[in-house]
């Protein structure tokens, strides 16, 4: 019984991570953290990214309450997105992922120099 317990508790907490450890989804909570951002502004600032994906990704995002979005009512309408208190936070944690990936990507790459030449 207690295994159906925590497995019921931890496939919810493996799809947000899954959510938020994406490659677009950090894109896109790095782009938003620095204030709202519309959709064309993300596009650009998210290598790679197709509007399909970006769309799909954001709306994931505003789902699990990591943006909000907000839509202006003029003509064109204009729609922001902005980080929630959460993202705010898990943006912190990502900053601090990220520093560590830059500061290490070359020990990285040399251990995978090391171990396929042994391999």
């Amino acid at each position: 019984m207690a295994d159906t317990a925590q497995l019921t508790e931890a496939c919810p907490i493996a799809e947000v991570l899954d959510h938020v450890a994406g490659k677009w989804s950090i894109g896109v909570l790095v782009a938003a953290a620095h204030g709202p951002v519309r959709f064309t502004e993300l596009e650009r600032e998210v290598a790679g990214i197709s509007r399909r994906m970006l769309t799909l990704t954001l709306r994931k995002l505003e789902r699990d309450g990591l943006l909000v979005r907000t839509v202006y009512p003029t003509v064109p309408p204009k729609v922001e997105y902005s980080l929630t208190d959460m993202a705010r936070e898990l943006y912190t944690s990502l900053t601090g992922l990220l520093g560590w990936a830059e500061r290490h990507r070359g020990d990285i790459a040399r251990a995978r120099a090391a171990y396929d030449a042994a391999g």
